[in-house]
Protein backbone atom coordinates (compact mmCIF):
# COMPACT_ATOMS: atom_id res chain seq x y z
CA UNK A 1 0.00 0.00 0.00
CA UNK A 2 1.19 3.52 -0.75
CA UNK A 3 0.91 6.62 1.42
CA UNK A 4 -1.76 8.12 -0.84
CA UNK A 5 -3.77 4.92 -1.12
CA UNK A 6 -3.70 4.51 2.67
CA UNK A 7 -5.04 8.00 3.40
CA UNK A 8 -7.58 7.70 0.58
CA UNK A 9 -8.86 4.40 1.99
CA UNK A 10 -9.06 5.77 5.53
CA UNK A 11 -10.70 9.01 4.37
CA UNK A 12 -13.36 7.12 2.42
CA UNK A 13 -13.97 4.70 5.29
CA UNK A 14 -14.62 7.71 7.52
CA UNK A 15 -17.01 9.07 4.85
CA UNK A 16 -14.96 12.26 4.46
CA UNK A 17 -14.88 13.97 1.10
CA UNK A 18 -11.70 15.10 -0.60
CA UNK A 19 -12.51 18.83 -0.61
CA UNK A 20 -13.32 19.07 3.10
CA UNK A 21 -10.27 17.00 3.98
CA UNK A 22 -8.00 19.22 1.88
CA UNK A 23 -9.51 22.33 3.43
CA UNK A 24 -8.96 21.00 6.96
CA UNK A 25 -5.35 20.15 6.11
CA UNK A 26 -4.75 23.57 4.56
CA UNK A 27 -3.77 22.20 1.16
CA UNK A 28 -5.30 22.47 -2.30
CA UNK A 29 -7.89 19.91 -3.32
CA UNK A 30 -5.87 19.04 -6.45
CA UNK A 31 -2.73 18.52 -4.38
CA UNK A 32 -4.48 16.07 -2.04
CA UNK A 33 -5.97 14.30 -5.06
CA UNK A 34 -2.47 13.97 -6.56
CA UNK A 35 -1.16 12.56 -3.28
CA UNK A 36 -3.93 9.99 -3.05
CA UNK A 37 -3.40 8.99 -6.68
CA UNK A 38 0.34 8.55 -6.10
CA UNK A 39 1.32 11.38 -8.44
CA UNK A 40 3.06 13.26 -5.61
CA UNK A 41 5.06 12.06 -2.61
CA UNK A 42 3.90 12.67 0.93
CA UNK A 43 4.38 16.25 2.10
CA UNK A 44 7.03 16.97 4.72
CA UNK A 45 6.56 18.60 8.09
CA UNK A 46 3.49 18.28 10.27
CA UNK A 47 1.20 17.04 7.48
CA UNK A 48 1.37 13.40 8.58
CA UNK A 49 0.46 14.32 12.15
CA UNK A 50 -2.45 16.51 10.96
CA UNK A 51 -3.88 13.86 8.62
CA UNK A 52 -3.40 11.18 11.27
CA UNK A 53 -5.29 13.26 13.82
CA UNK A 54 -8.01 14.19 11.33
CA UNK A 55 -8.53 10.53 10.37
CA UNK A 56 -8.35 9.50 14.07
CA UNK A 57 -5.69 6.88 13.41
CA UNK A 58 -4.51 4.69 16.26
CA UNK A 59 -0.83 4.41 17.20
CA UNK A 60 -0.16 1.47 14.88
CA UNK A 61 -1.89 3.17 11.92
CA UNK A 62 -0.03 6.42 12.64
CA UNK A 63 3.32 4.62 12.62
CA UNK A 64 2.37 2.88 9.36
CA UNK A 65 1.47 6.27 7.90
CA UNK A 66 4.88 7.64 8.98
CA UNK A 67 6.58 4.68 7.29
CA UNK A 68 4.55 5.04 4.09
CA UNK A 69 5.27 8.79 3.98
CA UNK A 70 8.99 8.16 4.37
CA UNK A 71 8.89 5.49 1.67
CA UNK A 72 7.13 7.86 -0.71
CA UNK A 73 9.87 10.45 -0.12
CA UNK A 74 12.65 7.86 0.11
CA UNK A 75 13.59 9.10 3.55
CA UNK A 76 13.58 8.06 7.22
CA UNK A 77 10.19 8.22 9.02
CA UNK A 78 9.67 11.65 10.59
CA UNK A 79 9.52 10.34 14.16
CA UNK A 80 13.07 8.89 14.03
CA UNK A 81 15.73 11.38 12.80
CA UNK A 82 16.00 13.36 16.05
CA UNK A 83 16.40 10.18 18.07
CA UNK A 84 19.00 8.79 15.68
CA UNK A 85 20.86 12.10 15.53
CA UNK A 86 21.00 12.61 19.30
CA UNK A 87 22.06 9.07 20.27
CA UNK A 88 25.52 8.09 19.05
CA UNK A 89 24.97 4.49 20.11
CA UNK A 90 21.88 4.20 17.89
CA UNK A 91 23.87 5.22 14.83
CA UNK A 92 26.62 2.78 15.81
CA UNK A 93 24.10 -0.03 16.33
CA UNK A 94 22.47 0.62 12.98
CA UNK A 95 25.84 0.55 11.24
CA UNK A 96 26.78 -2.73 12.90
CA UNK A 97 23.42 -4.23 11.98
CA UNK A 98 23.96 -3.09 8.40
CA UNK A 99 27.48 -4.54 8.28
CA UNK A 100 26.40 -7.94 9.56
CA UNK A 101 23.09 -7.82 7.67
CA UNK A 102 21.04 -8.39 10.83
CA UNK A 103 18.04 -10.62 10.25
CA UNK A 104 14.43 -9.85 11.07
CA UNK A 105 14.63 -12.50 13.77
CA UNK A 106 17.62 -10.77 15.39
CA UNK A 107 15.87 -7.40 15.30
CA UNK A 108 12.69 -8.98 16.70
CA UNK A 109 14.63 -10.54 19.58
CA UNK A 110 16.28 -7.18 20.28
CA UNK A 111 12.92 -5.36 20.29
CA UNK A 112 11.35 -8.00 22.55
CA UNK A 113 14.25 -7.62 24.99
CA UNK A 114 13.69 -3.86 25.10
CA UNK A 115 9.91 -4.21 25.43
CA UNK A 116 10.35 -6.61 28.36
CA UNK A 117 11.78 -3.68 30.35
CA UNK A 118 8.37 -1.95 30.19
CA UNK A 119 6.68 -4.67 32.26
Amino acid sequence: MTFGAFIGTKRKAAKLNLRDTAKYLGIAYGYLCDIEQGRRPAPEGQFVDRISSFLELDKQEHELLLDLAAESRQSVPADLPDYIRTHDIVRAALRVAKEVDATDEEWTAFMEMLKSRQS
